[in-house]
């Protein structure tokens, strides 16, 4: 048997501006350079430029046309000479290594826009070339949702199906893929793969600090032109009102985002807030701009209660044993907040409903210690199980 020293890839939106993605990779670094420092790692990720930097491995970009953009009618034609250029080079990185690994990520969300020529086919030629060349394709903790638009659909659940292995990070996703016609009869269900390092709660605590995490939220695939900004307006509003609300009863607020796009949003908000309370101290509204998990993590500490949008940094927060509410835009948010048991907390980004939001905030502060205690213990639980799943990989493709 050989002990030649496993060659692993890491694929997909690696390092783009996502916080969450990034956190996702960061727990699966970790893993390998603990349980695996002889592997040989590189990536092939939208942020290529962001994991040299930070992890120091080599990595290169997902799709060819990333680094060949053209305006007009030269890009479209670059965009479509990028899809045959992406076989060959897929192909040619694929062979190179003993696994691939996407690790955690909605790779497979559709709750949100997307391209089926973009991510989908991306891992639909990804799975392909590892059946070609034998290289195992490992789908790890994997988030997805129900496609409605037939390519990606079909793409999605054919890379899922050619996968030498799959895992899904709740029940719901999972259910996804049944749904639209894959067997997952043999796949198991983990925690998303940042539970894999818990935190502690933090030692010190202002029971009037409250965490507002927001998004550049405007809707689905299904949602067009007019449409979007209606819906973007009135999550805005609806988020503006809540704060308001806050600072009205004597509450400080933390803004802050979990996406380098959600950023303008934040601003915004912030602005109209103050707008509307220009006599409210600054000191007591603060937004906040972060770029990685360790700066969302810095601001959330010392926050009594948290309520966000993104799906990771409701996870952080469940982490830190805080009090949630999940203004949810996908059946994720759902599913963690459910396993936590806070699935009473829970509301769509679509259609918030601001006095239930007041009441679930109030019942929230209310049972503070109780849900604290609850989170802790279920913590623990998290922790085990992803750990375990980081155990079966060394099992299953990791060990030579």
């Amino acid at each position: 048997m050989s002990h030649r020293a496993p060659r692993v890839g890491l694929f997909g939106l690696l390092g783009s501006g996502n916080i969450g993605n990034d956190a996702s990779t960061e727990a699966l670094m970790a893993y390998l350079r603990a349980d695996h420092p002889d592997a040989e790692i590189d990536a092939m990720c939208m942020g290529w430029a962001q994991m040299r930097e930070r992890y120091g491995i080599e990595a290169i970009p997902f799709q060819w046309q990333q680094t060949h953009q053209r305006p007009g009618q030269g890009g479209a034609v670059m965009k479509a000479l990028g899809k045959v250029i992406d076989v060959v080079r897929t192909a040619a990185w694929v062979r190179r290594h003993d696994v691939i690994i996407i690790p955690g990520m909605g790779i497979m969300d559709a709750a949100l826009p997307i391209n089926p020529w973009g991510v989908p086919y991306a891992l639909y030629l990804l799975a392909l070339t590892g059946v070609l060349f034998g290289t195992k394709v490992a789908l790890v903790s994997a988030g997805a949702s129900p496609a409605r638009n037939r390519a990606t659909r079909w793409l999605y659940v054919n890379a899922a199906r050619m996968a030498s292995y799959r895992s899904f990070r709740d029940p719901a996703s999972r259910e996804a893929l049944r749904g639209q016609g894959l067997d997952t009869t043999a796949d198991e269900v983990y925690p998303d793969l940042v539970f894999s390092a818990p935190l502690l709660p933090p030692a010190a605590v202002d029971p009037d600090l409250v965490g507002i995490g927001v998004m550049t939220y405007a809707g689905n695939n299904e949602d067009r032109g007019a449409g979007r900004a209606e819906i973007y307006a009135a999550y805005t509003t609806a988020m503006t009102e809540f704060i308001t609300w806050l600072l009205d009863n004597g509450r400080s607020v933390r803004v802050f985002v979990g996406d380098e796009v959600d950023q303008v949003t934040a601003d915004k908000i912030v602005a109209d807030v103050r707008r509307q309370r220009p006599d409210v101290d600054p000191a007591r509204l603060t937004g906040h701009p972060v770029r990685t998990a360790a700066e969302v993590l810095r601001v959330m500490e010392p926050v009594a209660t948290v309520v966000a949008t993104r799906f990771h940094n409701i996870v952080f927060s469940l982490m830190f044993c805080k009090p949630t509410i999940s203004i949810g835009y996908s059946p994720k948010n759902d599913s963690v907040m459910l396993d936590m048991g806070l699935s009473e907390y829970c509301q769509r980004a679509r259609s918030i409903d601001v006095e239930l939001l007041k009441t679930q905030f109030t019942k929230a502060e209310s049972h503070r210690a109780e849900i604290t205690e609850d989170l802790r213990r279920l913590n623990a639980e998290q922790t085990r199980s992803a750990r375990q799943q980081f155990a079966k990989l060394s099992r299953l493709l990791l060990t030579r």
